[in-house]
Parts: C-alpha cells; structure tokens; sequence
C-alpha cells in the first residue's frame, strides 16, 4: 500500500505542483494526464520523496487550514526559502504556519525545533514554544536564544554564576 496525499484544485493543480516543486528541494513533476482539449486535469508530483496528486476538479472545495502540508527545514535559509516561495501571494500565519495563494495550509518548522523541546526543562520548553507561538516566519536562533536564556535563568534561580 502507498498512501498520498490528494489535493483538490479548481484550476490550478498544475500552477501549484510547479510551485511546490520549485520551492521543495529534491521535489519534481512525476506526471500530467490531459482532458481531450489539452488542458492539465491531474498531475502527479514528489515534494522530497513524498508523493502528491494535484486534480482539477472544477467546482470549489475549500482547503482548510485543519489539514496542511508540514515541511521540516534543516537551516534557516531553508525556512527563509521556503516561506518566501510560498507566502507570494498567501498569507503569513501564526507558529511556522502559512496559506499560500492557492489556499493550501502549511507548517515550515526547523528541524531543530524537537531537539531544543526535547532537551528542554519543561520551564525551557514552556517559555520556546510561547516564542514559537508569537512568530510567523520561524527565527531558529531566537528559539535557541530562548532556550539559552531558560538554561541562565535556571542556572542563576540555582544559586549558580
């Protein structure tokens, strides 16, 4: 079994796969099947080995924000190039999170992110993910601010320099 995910589009499933996949590293167009007058209804894609299939089906279904694609970067300028590519002509939202123009819901975390939660007392933790919540774009040495200045606060609370 392999499992996908599908994506519904009016008219725009081919636009969002050459979007997705110029902004995704390791990503690229699988496949376009084509209606009889040569318009794009289905195409197949990878974004970093996970497999999408984009449709246009006509009338609209609206995407909701209760699903979303969640992309994990490994530096900033993978955050940066990812927000910046996909918040053109989307909107900004709250934690890591964006709609892009075509009304699909991500998530662009550092990798970091589960390492500095794991790690953290749960003070720490508290106080990483309040930043995490208080940003749009995700700012990883802010976090990694955040969790040093837990590990100060902490380290002095204890009597220690």
């Amino acid at each position: 079994m392999q499992v996908s995910t599908f994506l519904w589009f009016e008219d725009q499933a081919e636009a969002a796969a050459e979007l997705y996949t110029s902004v995704v590293p390791a990503s690229k167009i699988l496949d376009r099947q084509r209606a009889a007058d040569g318009r794009v209804t289905t195409i197949t894609f990878e974004l970093a080995g996970q497999r999408v299939v984009a449709y246009n089906g006509g009338s609209r279904l609206p995407f909701t924000p209760a699903l979303s694609l969640y992309a994990v970067c490994d530096t900033q300028e993978d955050i940066d190039t990812a927000w910046a590519g996909l918040t053109d002509g989307g909107q900004e939202g709250p934690g890591g999170s964006l709609t892009d123009r075509f009304g699909v819901s991500w998530q662009i975390l550092p990798r970091t992110l589960n390492g500095l939660l794991t790690d953290a007392e749960p003070d720490a933790a508290e106080r990483i993910l309040t930043a995490l919540h208080t940003m749009t774009k995700i700012n990883i040495q802010a976090l990694i601010d955040t969790c040093a200045r837990a590990s100060v606060v902490r380290t002095l609370a204890a009597g220690g320099r």
